[in-house]
């Protein structure tokens, strides 16, 4: 049969993962329900190419739901949570019990036992941050409350899969005090270990293989499974350990290449894996069956999550005097159960504590929460008034000056040396002709700074140093430099060519930026296709991650010269928001041109809104040295790149801030820069800093 030969299994998987998630999200639906339709119709009720028994299935699920739960762990802001920790605790206290108490006391009703009762309340304590990417597009992450409720998922989350590993310990021996406690106590010993011991050991392997990507990959995917393996030696399930070990190992890689790493792979396969199992593992026949014989235990525990969680945000609205909005957002942000809920379902199924009519209602519950959730997050999220944004001063805006102020304090401290030289590296890797607009806008940057060019050229190393292709090499990089020192010259800006021989372009490229003590690092990009544009588009990324100061890649359709009118859009006003303004109104300044800030936000944003993010911006903008023309351009859409897209017709140049793919619920979320730069014609700059 199809379904039991492992490579027709993992195609039709591939194929699934690549195509239903964007067709359901096209239709406003969390793509993970397109995943859990496509294990219904792929399952034993609809076409019967795969089986949920055969030993591929198993395996990739098992991976998936452990890799899940790793995740969550990991993406949890364990900064912010501290900043509010009481307050998180009081409401992830709340929002557990209450929904804990009303699921057993659903349970009950309907006849399952003490056991099975309280695992299926703990199903309900927990949740998962579908509107995670709803608040963070609004700009609201940083309002109070909504940091409450992200730093709440660490309690209910912990809490409800202690639950499970103490029911599922209770299922599989004989139940008494000592036992309880025996459980209780290797949960706290493994916990510490988890928490404390893999942090160090994580610490340790990371500062000793500082550029050891690949390894440092994998002995994070070996701690996830050891944390999982260790877990069930003392009768607690894998996903109490990945979570764990999620948190421990959150502090270890930060915002580094390797979390990227981790988070691509669990997002684009082994995470959509476990969804279509449970797809496949849900019985139509019963499901229906369920819903139409018992519908009073299903409605219940929908109304019964529904109304435990409104009153468990209803209680933080009157202890710490939140406003509606920000108690219907915290409302909606801690309905949807998805991750943690559908693990456990699935773990209390299979080992024999709950009984389908229960699962099939907590996978009719997901279906529930899992739309309306972000739909009731979209609504009261976009009223929620930005928080404040409070800048010091305006140093803190102009990355050069407050790298200056750091390099002169430890130089004063040293020789009594200050350099206040605003240096712009330019690694040359194009044809001289390819990268003569390149070298121009470098030269006219460090010209409004009175600094100085560094054209680099990196020459690939050879075992023998006196190889005629190294030979070859170095002249040809003679000659690109020596263009560049022309253009230089022409502008009066001081320069100073480098050529290193080094065996990897990006480290060569922000080791050399280190050393020199650059201020910027302006590269060249170009709108290919190929294998080459991958492999440099390889090398930007890399070095966007190591660079000690910001880097601007640029892709320029004319002289830099001739440009007078900029596109800067501008999503919410943060500190590396308002850098990258900075960065064009210096250029802008070089040129006598105009900046336009574009801010697109949600059709349902408020006038009050609206107006207070002007004022803000209009201040904050007015604080620059330069006297750069500057106007605000607001726009309500709920799609940003294509309103991008289309200003950017008026414009010719646009600067883009990198950021970074995030997952949310194990999906990836779009990048919309990536999408405006597949669609804008004109010149582009993509400005980055380090970690941004």
């Amino acid at each position: 049969m199809l379904s039991q030969n492992p490579i027709v299994t993992f195609t039709i998987l591939l194929l699934v993962i690549l195509t239903l998630p964007p067709l359901f999200e096209r239709l406003r639906l969390p793509g993970l329900v397109g995943l859990l339709v496509a294990g219904i119709i792929l399952g034993g009720d609809g076409l019967k190419l795969l089986d949920p028994e055969t030993e591929t299935m198993k395996l990739l699920s098992d991976i998936g739901k452990v890799y899940l739960m790793f995740v969550a762990g990991l993406e949890i802001d364990l900064i912010e949570f501290k900043k509010h920790q009481d307050r998180s605790l009081g409401f992830g206290i709340a929002t557990f019990l209450l929904p804990l108490i009303t699921g057993t006391f659903v349970a009950k009703i309907f006849g399952l036992g003490w056991n099975g009762a309280i695992l299926t309340g703990s199903l309900l304590a927990s949740h998962t941050l579908l509107g995670y990417p709803i608040v963070q597009q609004l700009g609201v992450v940083g309002n109070q409350a909504i940091t409450v409720t992200i730093g709440a998922t660490i309690f209910t989350d912990i809490a409800a899969l202690l639950v499970l590993a103490i029911c599922v310990s209770i299922n599989a021996g004989n139940f008494s005090v000592i036992s309880l406690a025996i459980q209780l106590g290797s949960l706290a010993i493994y916990a510490g270990v988890i928490l404390w011991g893999f942090q160090w050991v994580g610490k340790q392997f990371f500062r000793r293989t500082t550029n050891q990507e690949s390894n440092q990959f994998l002995f994070v995917l070996l701690v996830v499974f050891i944390a999982a393996l260790g877990a069930t030696l003392i009768n607690v399930d894998q996903i109490v350990g990945a979570f764990l070990a999620g948190l421990a190992i959150n502090d270890v890689v930060g915002k580094s290449p390797v979390k990227e790493k981790i988070e691509f792979v669990g997002s684009v396969l082994f995470i959509p894996c476990f969804f279509v199992d449970m797809g496949l593992l849900l019985d139509m026949s019963a499901f229906v069956n369920t819903f139409l014989t018992s519908f009073e235990l299903t409605l219940s525990i929908i109304f019964g999550l529904l109304g435990s969680k409104f009153l468990a945000a209803f209680l933080a609205k009157k202890i710490y005097k939140y406003n509606w909005y920000e108690t219907m957002s915290m409302w909606s942000l801690s309905m949807p159960q998805v991750a943690a809920t559908l693990a456990a379902a699935l773990v209390g199924l299979q080992v024999g504590i709950l009984p389908e009519v229960i699962f099939n209602s907590v996978i009719f519950l997901m279906l529930v929460t899992s739309i309306f959730g972000p739909i009731i997050t979209a609504k009261f999220a976009s009223k929620i008034s930005l928080p404040e944004v409070d800048f010091t001063s305006d140093n803190s805006l102009i990355w050069w000056e407050t790298h200056q102020q750091i390099l002169d304090s430890f130089t004063e401290r040293v020789d009594g040396i200050v350099n206040h030289k605003f240096v712009v590296l330019v690694p040359v890797y194009f044809s001289p002709e390819q990268t003569k607009y390149l070298i121009e806008m470098a030269v006219m940057l460090a010209k409004h700074e009175g600094g100085l060019m560094i054209p680099l050229s990196i020459v690939k190393g050879y075992v023998n140093m006196d190889s005629p292709q190294l030979n070859l090499a170095l002249q040809q990089s003679s000659k690109r430099l020596s263009s560049a020192l022309e253009i230089s010259q022409s502008f009066e800006v001081e320069a100073t060519p480098e050529i290193r021989i080094y065996d990897d372009f990006a480290k060569g490229v922000s080791r050399t930026a280190r050393e020199k003590n650059s201020s910027l690092i302006v590269m060249g990009w170009h709108k290919n296709t190929g294998i080459k544009a991958r492999l440099f588009g390889n090398i930007i990324d890399r070095i966007f991650w190591s660079a000690h100061c910001p880097v601007a890649v640029v892709r320029l359709l004319e002289k830099p010269i001739n440009i007078h009118r900029i596109l800067v859009p501008v999503k919410k006003i943060t500190p590396q928001a308002l850098r990258t303004v900075r960065f064009a109104q210096l250029f802008a300044d070089t040129n006598q041109a105009s900046v336009t800030l574009l801010h697109v936000c949600d059709r349902q944003t408020s006038k009050e809104q609206i107006t207070k993010f002007h004022a803000q911006l209009s201040q904050l903008i007015s604080q620059g040295k330069t006297k750069v023309k500057s106007r605000i351009k607001i726009i309500r859409y709920d799609d940003v790149a294509p309103v991008i897209s289309k200003a950017a017709k008026s414009y010719q140049l646009v600067v883009l801030r990198s950021m970074r793919r995030r997952t949310a619920a194990g999906l990836s979320v779009s990048d919309v820069t990536t999408k405006v730069l597949s669609e804008i014609t004109c010149s582009v700059v993509i400005f980055g800093e380090p970690y941004s």
